[in-house]
C-alpha cells in the first residue's frame, strides 16, 4: 500500500475516503508503528505485534494465504522470536499464521511460541471439522472464491481461560477478557501501560457483522455490552481485527460508544416487534438503525447489513419460525413455484415480469428501486425453480442477480447474488430439486 496506514485511517475517520473504496476486509499491506514497540499490519485480517524483553507477542496471526507476507513485514520491523500468540477468536482468517513462526523457531532452535485463546475456541475448531463441506460452500459463496478449500487441521491453543487472564511477557503486562459478539469465543487484549486495546472483530469499520446470513449465531446485545465495557478503559489506540487503527482517546470512545448505540437500537426495535406479536417480515421491513449513526464512516453497511442483524436477533430470542403459518410446514419450493407459474401463465411470464421490474429499478422508474429488485428476485427464482432447464430463464436469472449484486452495498449480499448469477450460467437443477417422475 503506497499511502501511510495512519494517514489513511485519519482520512477514513474524516470521511475524506470511504470504506466502500478502502474496504475493511480488503488486503491492504504495509505496517504502521503505533507506539514504541507496537506494530500493526493491515491485511485481510489484521495482526498487532508487541515487542517485549522476551520476544514478540502477536494478537492474531492472519490466514494461511497471507501469513508468509505478514511474517516478512514484521521481520523488517523486528528480529525477535515469537514468544506468544493470542487468538482474538477462531475465524480462520485470524488463526492460521502460527505455523510460519513455528517453522522459524525450529530452524533457529528457539523455544516454540505459546498460543492463548478462550476456552470455547477448541469447540469451534471441532465444529469446523464436523461441518467442513458446508463451511467450504458458504465461504466460496460469500467471498466469490470458487477454489477455496476449507481446512481440516487447526492449531489448537496451548492455554485457554474462561473469563479473564493476566499475562506478563518480558516487560509487558497484558489483560485478556472474554466477550461475546460476532462469536462466543472472543478475546479482547488490553495493554494498560500503552493504553492500547486490541478488540478483534468487535469493531471492524463497518456495520457490525452481527447478522451474517450463512453463519452461526451472533450476539448483538452482548456485543453492545462488550463495547460499553471497552469504552471505559480509556484506550488511546484501538487496533481492530479488520480495517485500520483508530487513534486518539476521543475517537476511540466515540467509535465504541456509537457502535454500541447502533446495536442497542436494532436489538430494542426487534424485541419490540417480537413482544407485540409481529411476524419476522414486519420486523425486517420496520427496523432501522439510527440514521445519523448509519452514515458514520465506520458504521456503513459495506460488509453485513442491519436487516440481517434482525434475522439473528429473531433466531436468538424467538427460534427459527418467522410467524407465517404457511412456512411452519411449507410446501417444497419447486412445487410452490410451479403452482404460481401455472397461475401466472407459465414460468416465462414470471421471468418477463422480473426482467421488467429489474429494468425499472435500473432506470429509476419505480418509486423504490430496492422494492422492485426484491420483487424481481422472488419472481425470477420462482421461474427458475419451475423451469430450471429453460435457457431463457437461466439467462434472465443471471441478468437479474447480476444487477442485484451491482446494486448491493454489502459483501454478504453481493456474494449471494453473484453466486446465484454464476449458478445460472450452467444448466442444472437446483440442489436437491429432482424432477418428479
Amino acid at each position: 500500500m503506497s499511502e501511510n496506514v495512519l494517514d489513511l485511517a485519519d482520512k477514513l475517520w474524516r470521511g475524506a475516503v470511504s470504506t466502500a473504496d478502502v474496504h475493511p476486509v480488503g488486503h491492504l499491506g504495509g505496517l504502521a508503528e503505533i507506539a514504541d514497540g507496537v506494530a500493526f499490519v493491515p491485511t485481510f485480517a489484521n495482526v498487532s505485534a508487541f515487542a517485549t524483553d522476551d520476544g514478540l507477542v502477536l494478537v492474531d496471526t492472519g490466514s494461511s494465504v497471507v501469513a508468509p507476507l505478514i511474517h516478512q513485514e514484521l521481520r523488517r520491523w523486528s528480529s525477535q522470536r515469537l514468544n506468544t500468540a493470542i487468538f482474538s477468536h477462531g475465524h480462520i482468517d485470524h488463526v492460521f499464521g502460527v505455523a510460519v513462526w513455528e517453522e522459524e523457531s525450529r530452524a533457529e532452535n528457539w523455544a516454540d511460541p505459546v498460543v492463548y485463546a478462550h476456552e470455547h475456541m477448541p469447540r469451534r475448531f471441532d465444529r469446523y471439522i464436523l461441518t467442513n463441506g458446508y463451511n467450504q460452500i458458504i465461504n466460496r459463496r460469500q467471498f466469490g472464491l470458487d477454489e477455496l478449500l476449507w481446512p481440516m487441521e487447526y492449531r489448537y491453543p496451548d492455554e485457554t481461560y474462561r473469563d479473564s487472564h493476566e499475562l506478563s511477557i518480558g516487560n509487558l503486562d497484558l489483560s485478556l477478557r472474554h466477550e461475546k459478539g460476532e462469536t462466543d469465543d472472543h478475546t479482547i487484549t488490553w495493554i494498560p501501560s500503552k493504553k492500547i486495546l486490541c478488540c478483534g472483530d468487535l469493531f471492524i469499520w463497518a456495520s457490525p457483522n452481527a447478522g451474517n446470513p450463512q453463519k452461526v449465531q451472533r450476539y448483538p446485545k452482548e456485543w453492545a455490552e462488550a463495547l460499553r465495557r471497552m469504552s471505559t478503559l480509556g484506550a488511546e489506540a484501538l487496533l481492530p481485527g479488520h480495517g485500520l487503527p483508530v487513534i486518539g482517546p476521543e475517537r476511540v470512545a466515540q467509535a465504541l460508544d456509537e457502535t454500541a448505540t447502533y446495536l442497542e437500537s436494532i436489538v430494542e426495535q426487534t424485541l419490540a416487534f417480537m413482544n407485540n406479536g409481529a411476524r419476522l417480515d414486519e420486523a425486517l421491513h420496520g427496523v432501522r438503525p439510527p440514521a445519523s449513526l448509519a452514515e458514520r464512516p465506520y458504521l456503513k453497511a459495506v460488509y453485513d447489513e442491519p436487516e440481517f442483524i434482525v434475522h439473528n436477533i429473531w433466531r436468538l430470542y424467538g427460534g427459527w419460525w418467522d410467524g407465517n403459518p404457511a412456512t411452519l410446514k411449507s410446501a417444497p419450493e419447486r412445487d410452490l413455484a410451479q403452482e404460481i407459474a401455472t397461475l401466472a401463465g407459465g414460468p416465462a411470464s414470471l421471468a418477463d415480469r422480473a426482467l421488467a421490474l429489474t429494468d425499472q429499478a435500473q432506470q429509476g422508474e419505480s418509486p423504490s428501486s430496492d422494492a422492485a429488485y426484491r420483487l424481481a428476485g422472488h419472481l425470477i427464482e420462482m421461474a427458475w425453480l419451475a423451469a430450471p432447464e429453460d435457457p431463457a430463464i437461466q439467462e434472465a436469472r443471471r441478468l437479474i442477480f447480476s444487477a442485484r449484486a451491482d446494486a448491493a452495498t454489502s459483501t454478504m449480499a453481493q456474494g449471494v447474488f453473484r453466486w446465484a448469477a454464476r449458478e445460472s450460467e450452467s444448466p442444472h437443477l437446483p440442489h436437491g430439486q429432482e424432477p418428479h417422475s
